[in-house]
């Protein structure tokens, strides 16, 4: 079985949280609040308390950030106010758009996939790993498969299994659990994807791209090994055949790729 994380999430109303505690009992990672809303003084007035005390005990940490949007141009703001909020930090999980207001609902799926679009994508315009937090039924209902599948993925759902059938990464299976270092109830998470590992390789989230040196000059010899690359979020085709000094059609032939222009995250693409 693939290895999971265990996790927890907390915002002002966890006050005094013994993040050490935390540590010690067996829990991986934070997701933060950061705040909600499109005004700056809705910055989770926790969060940068949170942030230092989760990472001096060593905690890996991400954020989520709560709509209000009723419009596109809300959630654009929203966007730019949760940047503003997290800037100059690293995050080893996903920048989070929490969305969870019946009246955001109440406007259909297209507005809802819109209001994910316009948050996630300025995020990603940004440096961040962007995600959506949603339960399960909204999402069902109101997010379409295409929008689920593009960003980092964090299904609630209160019980003792997931029962949404697409891929997600994260999983807050309680909103009563108890964990040394809190006192009263604190949301708990399972991640199934190893965010720091991906995040960190990908130089996003605040952290620098990690540069990859040959270790020893190539010989020319007639044994040549094949190179492999792994998509990463936002890669193009014709990007990493500049990268690797080659064409779209040869990658497209030595990869059987159907449609040069669909590539995704983690696809392993042979260079010859």
């Amino acid at each position: 079985m693939a290895k999971t994380f265990k996790g927890i999430d907390v915002s002002q109303y966890q006050q005094g949280v013994d993040f050490k505690k935390v540590k010690a009992s067996g829990v991986d990672f934070v997701i933060i609040r950061a705040g909600f809303g499109k005004y700056a003084n809705q910055k989770d007035p926790y969060f940068e308390k949170n942030y230092k005390a989760a990472k001096a005990a060593g905690l890996k940490v991400g954020a989520y950030w709560y709509s209000y949007a009723a419009t596109v141009v809300e959630a654009k703001a929203e966007a730019q106010t949760c940047i503003n909020a997290i800037k100059g930090k690293t995050f080893e999980y996903p920048i989070y758009f929490d969305l969870e207001e019946r009246s955001q609902f109440a406007k259909g799926r297209a507005f809802c996939n819109s209001l994910v679009k316009t948050f996630c994508n300025a995020l990603e315009h940004a440096g961040y790993w962007a995600g959506l937090y949603i339960s399960r039924s909204p999402l069902q209902q109101y997010i379409s498969a295409y929008v689920a599948k593009r960003y980092a993925l964090w299904v609630a759902e209160y019980g003792s299994r997931c029962n949404y059938g697409g891929t997600h990464g994260m999983w807050q299976y309680s909103s009563t659990g108890r964990v040394s270092g809190i006192s009263g109830n604190v949301d708990m998470d399972i991640s199934y994807v190893d965010y720091p590992a991906k995040i960190k390789a990908a130089g996003l989230n605040g952290f620098k791209k990690q540069a990859i040196r040959p270790t020893s000059k190539p010989t020319t010899s007639s044994t040549k090994k094949t190179v492999t690359y792994t998509v990463k979020r936002g890669d193009t085709l014709s990007g990493i055949a500049r990268r690797y000094k080659t064409t779209v059609a040869k990658l497209v032939k030595n990869n059987g790729i159907k449609n040069p222009n669909i590539i995704y995250a983690g696809q392993k693409i042979k260079i010859k």
